[in-house]
């Protein structure tokens, strides 16, 4: 299966890195810097210039451009592809109807962990096309398939937004460490550890249960968890997945 790749950013190259394994994937975009810059990091894959009349007629494109970007690019195409998967944030299923011709219209939601394979991808849109929309983006870690773009906007301020939370999170927990008196390459390597062990421990153990295990009675947890309640720590990501929301309804609605 051939894959066409729109768009020359990180979320472009972390895509192409996932699927190269079992795709064909060339890459079109707009900056040929950044094309032959990717194409000297994964050689298996084609790059080359978006043509002012680019022919997509029965191709699997990939849309990855920024969503200001949308009608710039969009005029360049021409034909009808066979598939049209777009990454866009909060940009509708019906606002890409009417900028480029496709067969079937898929709206989906990687994160920057596609690059290493251990993306939570969220799928909506043409049903007919999920079964191939799902076997593409299974290649890149973990699909879920959601019935409304409501709920593919939701889940886009989870996982889509989700990795620079957990990176502020990451670089605090280091930055404690080193405040303490630990070296930061031993605060940086604890860290690492500390969020893969417990993804894997997420798979199986809902995390009130992982954090009633390791909280003791007046222990070194339970204090220093205290200080993170005060903080109000729980109630900012919950207000930061709110906001993240209400920018893709914002930008669906422009």
């Amino acid at each position: 299966m051939k894959l066409t790749l729109i768009g020359n950013g990180i979320m472009a190259q972390s895509l192409a890195r996932g699927l190269i394994s079992k795709f064909e994937v060339e890459v079109l975009g707009r900056d040929e810097k950044k094309l032959k810059a990717m194409q000297e990091k994964i050689p298996n894959i084609h790059t080359r210039l978006l043509s002012d009349n680019e022919d997509i007629t029965d191709k699997i494109i990939i849309f990855c451009v920024k969503p200001y970007a949308l009608q710039s690019v969009s005029v360049r195409l021409q034909g009808k592809a066979s598939i049209l998967l777009s990454i866009l944030a909060g940009t509708k299923l019906e606002t890409l109807k009417r900028q480029i011709k496709a067969n079937h219209y898929i709206r989906i939601m990687p994160n920057i962990a596609a690059s290493v394979q251990r993306s939570t991808t969220t799928i909506t849109g043409d049903k007919e096309a999920k079964s191939i929309a799902t076997e593409i983006f299974d290649e890149l870690g973990k699909t879920i398939w959601v019935n409304t773009e409501n709920q593919l906007d939701i889940a886009t301020a989870i996982a889509g937004s989700g990795p620079a939370y957990l990176a502020l999170i990451a670089e605090s927990l280091a930055d404690g460490g080193v405040k303490a008196g630990l070296e930061r390459s031993h605060c940086v390597s604890l860290v690492q550890g500390l969020f893969t062990g417990v993804a894997e421990l997420l798979d199986t153990v809902h995390p009130s249960t992982i954090k009633d295990g390791v909280m003791s009675p007046g222990g070194t947890t339970a204090a220093g968890y205290a200080v993170l309640e005060e903080a109000g720590v729980r109630s900012a990501m919950i207000k930061a997945v709110e906001a993240s929301f209400a920018k893709a309804i914002e930008l669906s609605e422009k």
